[in-house]
């Protein structure tokens, strides 16, 4: 009885999986190898820290999520399909990367045109197109500043309308690149506010551990290409051993175990 329920269990992981990276490898055309072998699975609505020392691969992993990278070994397949060129269009609309920089998302005069540029590129007009982008403007609450020029914007509220030119094309994953850095308390608190609220699986790349802690139920650790250590967030950051062996710091004087993370 146990083992059918147990194998209905994983059926039902595996089946509602937005993300699943097996046996990743790869290597830079130098000869430096980058990654040896990943594999973990991020299942659908899931909010995952992927957390590392500079040089441990992240950026290397994550270019591969939509196929900006490829032709190493091992493949990751986004809502189950394989990252590749048959569905390289279908991929890049579900997993949507949100950059450090605001900047590199935003060049249109104003945020409706920079938040439309995507379903209008993929042919979406009229009345439809106006409705997804207000619906993506309303989750990051910026509908109000829809025909203001992004660089009159603060940068607090850049980059939360750059994570509503991703959150336009209804990824399945939302791939997000140090979201807290350069944010003032109350743009940090906003913008922590928004991903709570979202309907969307997220893997959050950040150094911020605190705001991993706070946000995200469930962190990995990848160090020297290999994910060294998957589990309960707090578990994580509160191991003493594995943080110095990752060369993981917390700032001074935080206590992870006396932080509720609010999930």
């Amino acid at each position: 009885m146990d083992s059918v329920t147990d194998a209905t269990d994983v059926t039902a992981v595996t089946a509602t999986a937005s993300l699943e990276v097996s046996g990743l490898a790869f290597a830079y055309p130098d000869g430096h190898q980058a990654l040896f072998g990943v594999d973990f699975t991020v299942g659908r609505g899931e909010r995952v820290a992927l957390l590392g020392p500079n040089g441990a691969g992240k950026t290397t992993l994550v270019l591969h999520l939509n196929g900006i990278l490829t032709g190493g070994a091992g493949g990751v397949t986004v809502a189950g399909l394989p990252v590749g060129k048959r569905h390289m269009a279908e991929i890049r609309r579900r997993v949507g990367l949100v950059f450090q920089d605001p900047d590199d998302q935003l060049f249109m005069p104003t945020v409706r045109e920079d938040v439309a540029f995507g379903p209008a590129a993929a042919g979406m007009r009229g009345p439809e197109l106006e409705a997804r982008v207000m619906k993506a403007l309303g989750q990051v609450g910026m509908a109000e500043f829809a025909d203001r020029p992004p660089h009159h914007l603060s940068f607090g509220q850049r980059r939360r309308v750059a994570v509503a030119t991703v959150l336009a094309m209804e990824p399945e994953i939302l791939v997000l690149d140090e979201p807290s850095s350069n944010l003032d308390p109350a743009s940090r608190r906003e913008l922590a506010d928004i991903l709570r609220s979202l309907d969307v699986t997220v893997l959050m790349v950040t150094h911020d551990l605190p705001y991993a802690l706070e946000l995200c139920p469930r962190a990995l650790i990848l160090s020297d290409g290999v994910i060294a250590a998957d589990g309960p967030t707090g578990e994580l950051l509160s191991d003493g051993d594995l943080m110095s062996a990752h060369r993981l710091e917390l700032p001074f004087g935080f206590d992870p175990k006396s932080v509720r993370g609010r999930g």
